[in-house]
């Protein structure tokens, strides 16, 4: 029952009590009069009524929407708490994989100094071996030249050769004309034979046109059997080099230049063999004529 039927029903209660009681001595008009309030209290009673429900009407839809906003709230609430609980699972993996990727960053960084200290290793060792080819190649070019050199001189003076006037071989790595020392000179004399002078002049004429050319430059050495003894007129350096500036002369009065020999006494200190058989003493007793490289075919010091 609505607030408005009970004080309807009330006042009709009150009225029927105050006509029906024996005390009371209520006039028509005043009777008339109680039950028009009523009916206007009743109508006002039903107006406040409907208004009431139209009122309750209205907040059972506020209610039902605010009902609604209370569950769409608690459900994004929920889905705020999942992703919230989602985003922290995401962001943990982040952090493993940022970990993984800094060890792994910080191991290839390492690599990395290891691969350029490697590189610039082997970058050395790559630029140490281009110049031992280089000095390789060089190398090979000056033994070629030497190998035609010594074919030059072997072809030019092959007569002296067969006649065994003259040797020529090998001897550390560079090509040497060898003359008897019994055919240039006397036994302890510095003074040219005059068979021995047949032989030079041979090699002054086959100098300038065969090994000469390019300012090559010739050594000559004379060299003994045995040092300086008892007796001896002249100690083997004196004879030697008196011996080699001898040659010297000789060849450049027949028209070798000058600036290309270098005479040497070499004493009895640079014997092929050892003077064991008159044979090996006879063969130290020498004059060595030996071809210097030219600076095109010196090699640079290793560094």
């Amino acid at each position: 029952m609505s607030v408005s039927t009970a004080l309807v029903a009330q006042i009709r209660t009150i009225a029927l009590v105050a006509l029906l009681s024996p005390a009371a001595c209520v006039s028509k008009v005043h009777y008339d009069r109680c039950v028009s309030d009523a009916a206007q209290a009743h109508a006002a009673a039903v107006a406040s009524g409907r208004e009431d429900a139209a009122r309750i009407q209205s907040l059972q839809v506020d209610l039902a929407a605010a009902q609604a906003l209370i569950q769409d709230r608690d459900s994004k609430v929920s889905e705020l708490s999942i992703a919230g609980h989602n985003a922290q699972t995401q962001l943990d993996e982040a952090t493993a994989i940022n970990q993984q990727l800094r060890t792994e960053l910080q191991r290839l960084g390492q690599d990395v100094d290891k691969m350029l200290s490697e590189r610039g290793t082997l970058s050395k060792a790559l630029d140490a071996a281009k110049a031992r080819l280089d000095e390789l190649r060089k190398a090979q070019a000056a033994a070629e030249v030497r190998i035609e050199l010594f074919r030059a001189l072997a072809g030019r003076f092959k007569p002296l050769v067969d006649a065994g006037q003259m040797r020529v071989e090998t001897r550390r790595g560079q090509p040497v004309m060898e003359v008897s020392g019994d055919l240039l000179f006397d036994s302890g004399r510095s003074d040219l034979r005059v068979a021995g002078k047949g032989v030079l002049m041979e090699i002054a004429h086959a100098l300038p046109t065969t090994v000469a050319a390019g300012g090559r430059r010739f050594l000559i050495t004379s060299l003994v059997d045995t040092p300086e003894g008892k007796g001896k007129p002249k100690s083997t350096w004196e004879l030697t080099s008196s011996r080699s500036v001898a040659v010297v002369e000789y060849l450049v009065s027949l028209g070798v230049p000058a600036q290309s020999l270098i005479p040497a006494g070499g004493g009895a200190f640079d014997p092929v063999g050892p003077n064991d058989s008159p044979e090996n003493r006879a063969r130290n007793r020498r004059v060595d004529i030996v071809p210097l490289p030219l600076e095109s075919e010196v090699l640079p010091a290793s560094q």
